[in-house]
């Protein structure tokens, strides 16, 4: 999937794009549809991941399925790690 950085809402000098589709292609990462009722009609996914650097990150982004926008990206809070180290462990 590539990736649409146009006017990312974040730095990407903390998180490398190349992180970013490492999150999206985790084997094991997590993805969530949460506001499916929105006005505009696009649908937001969050997505819960670890880089090969193992770093554990969150994001948040739209895609047509051949292109993801990225709206948000930041390291997973505690409960977000416990909970993608949790379902890591169960599916590995």
């Amino acid at each position: 999937m590539d990736l649409n950085l146009i006017d990312a809402p974040f730095d990407l000098r903390h998180i490398r794009p190349g992180e970013l589709e490492e999150i999206l292609e985790d084997p094991f990462g997590l993805r969530f549809l949460p506001d499916n009722d929105r006005n505009d009609g696009a649908s937001r996914y969050f997505a819960l991941g670890r880089t090969v650097a193992d770093r554990h990150l969150f994001i948040a982004f739209t895609t047509d399925g051949k292109i993801a926008r990225i709206i948000s990206a930041r390291e997973m809070s505690d409960s977000e790690r416990r909970f993608y180290d949790r379902n890591y462990n169960e599916t590995r």
